[in-house]
Parts: C-alpha cells; structure tokens; sequence
C-alpha cells in the first residue's frame, strides 16, 4: 500500500544526519491529512512535538540530544500506530462529517430559529426513533405541512445562506 510506503519513509527520515524537526513535521502532517484527513488526532499529536529550546536545554549538552530523541521517538510511534491502522483497517472512509455539504449544526439551527420548541422535539423524536425511513420521512412531511409557508421558507433560505456552506459548492 503507497500510504504505508510513505510513512514508513517519514520514519526512515528520523535517523538522518541532517534531520530538521520542523520540516520533518510539516511533511508529516500533509502526509497524514491527505490519508486520514485534516482534523486527525495523528495531526495533532505530530503538531504538540515540540523540541525544547529554553536556555537551560540548550546549556546542557548532554539532555540535548535526548529532548531530540524524544521528538523523534514520538513521532516514530505516531507514525507507526498510523501504519499498523492502515495495515489492520485500510484506510479510512473519505466521507468525513466535517466535509458534508450541510453539517448537522446548520440544519439543526436552521430549524430552531423557524420553528417552536415543541415541534423541534417532535423532529428529534422521529428522527432518533426506531421507525423505518418511510415512516419517518411521512411524519417529518406532516410536521411541516403545519407550519406556516413563511417559516418553511425561512428554514430553507437559514440553511442557504449559513456561512457554513461557503465555498461548498
């Protein structure tokens, strides 16, 4: 599998003579978000290895190389638990709920701004309940023949306009 190819030659980089942290980790990051996608865990554990600079470290020479070491032990273990992953699950489902074209936030507030407490629990009702996706679809529709065309209007127009829904088309 190329994706494991590619980490475990972000791996190999760690024991370079000329290893530079920094650069290490943004390759890695672009690495793991175009496999796993941009907001995941792997990212931001890659993104805390810090090396530490303060004047003290940097005075003792001989705990240097070790909080090196450290970065890069992490960053080996990081990269390894991404391997054996890929290699145990494949990779991941690309459709991510940060990526939908309309997320669950923007419906969800589309409908609170236009419709009465009571009717909102009625849709979540239905919507949690065990009831097949015909008969959920008919109550939802029967909800809404009872609201008013004006605030129909405005959930779909809510749902349009969110800034949540820039740049997704």
């Amino acid at each position: 599998m190329k994706e494991i190819k590619l980490l475990e030659e972000q791996i190999n980089k760690l024991a370079s003579k000329s290893f530079d942290l920094e650069a290490w980790k943004q390759y890695t990051i672009v690495l793991l978000a175009r496999i796993f996608g941009d907001n995941n865990q792997k990212i931001h554990q890659i993104e805390k290895i810090e090396y530490d600079y303060s004047s003290w470290a940097l005075r003792d020479t001989s705990g240097s190389s070790a909080y090196l070491e450290t970065c890069k032990k992490l960053g080996k273990e990081i990269l390894q638990a991404s391997i054996d992953e890929l290699g145990t699950f494949g990779l991941p489902d690309q459709s991510h709920p940060s990526q939908d074209l309309i997320s669950v936030g923007v419906l969800l507030t589309a409908l609170e701004d236009d419709i009465k407490v009571s009717q909102f629990r009625k849709i979540k009702s239905i919507i949690n309940s065990e009831k097949s996706t015909d008969e959920k679809k008919k109550e939802i529709k029967d909800l809404f023949k009872d609201l008013q065309k004006e605030d129909t209007l405005n959930i779909v127009l809510n749902i349009l306009s969110s800034p949540d829904l820039k740049g997704k088309f």
